[in-house]
């Protein structure tokens, strides 16, 4: 259990409810946004009583970490999605555990994907990540690239394109953070133009889901703001 009855219900709650709020600020409906926690770090116990709130799709940083909890989960048959960087020789393990990657960012990663996926005959949905901030230690796929690269994405029948997702830079300056934001529903909507079905935008977290949500965000990936503080810091906050 988490630490204290209830706690989890109520961190829950409240995040749900200043989703709501900031779609109200941005003129959005709140039916527009979907919540994916982010449930790295945090053992089964804590993920299985997010699953007794109702909550079936969690997102992960480490495909490892997904390996340990979906054998202990397996009961649950919930949707793991991966949201943080990926190296192509984890693209087995992902073909076989994961329901969705939002951290599609290259070709050779494209390759090993399709083809782990084709001997599994699965295919997953996929989410484009583009790196829309100046940090060097951010990863994702340049601006300039998008298009050709998505062109690309049409030759692997394993790999449903849905989206875009991005990492705002970390910055003290609302206007820096936005942004980021802005540039990809920018670079969505030309993406779209151009006949890609890339309506999600994943973006937003924790500590700047609303600054997402008044850019055009379609998902937050919130993780500290529902399942209290972690163990360690990660390299990147959600």
């Amino acid at each position: 259990m988490s630490d204290g009855a209830g706690t989890l219900a109520a961190r829950l709650a409240a995040v749900r409810g200043s989703i709501a709020a900031a779609c109200h600020e941005a003129g959005r409906d709140p039916a527009e946004v979907t919540l994916l926690p982010v449930s790295k770090t945090f053992g089964e116990d804590v993920v299985r009583e997010a699953v007794g709130l109702g909550l079936r799709r969690f997102g992960e940083n480490k495909v490892q970490e997904i390996q340990a909890k979906a054998a202990g989960l397996a009961d649950e048959r919930l949707d793991w999605v991966v949201i943080g960087h990926l190296q192509t020789n984890k693209a087995k393990a992902v073909a076989k555990l994961a329901a969705e990657v939002q951290s599609l960012d290259r070709l050779d990663l494209a390759v090993a994907l399709d083809k782990a996926l084709q001997a599994r005959g699965r295919a997953i949905d996929v989410l484009v990540q583009v790196k829309t901030s100046r940090e060097e230690s951010k990863f994702g796929l340049a601006p300039e690239d998008l298009p050709g690269f998505l062109d690309e994405l049409k030759a692997f029948s394993s790999l449903r394109l849905r989206g875009l997702m991005t990492l705002a830079e970390a910055s003290p300056d609302d206007a820096v953070v936005r942004g980021c934001f802005r540039t990809l529903y920018r670079l969505r909507d030309r993406a779209r133009d151009a006949g890609h079905p890339v309506d999600r935008l994943s973006m937003g977290m924790s500590g700047d889901f609303a600054l997402a949500i008044a850019e055009g965000s379609t998902e937050v990936r919130i993780g500290s703001a529902i399942f209290g503080a972690r163990s360690y810091k990660p390299a990147i906050e959600t």
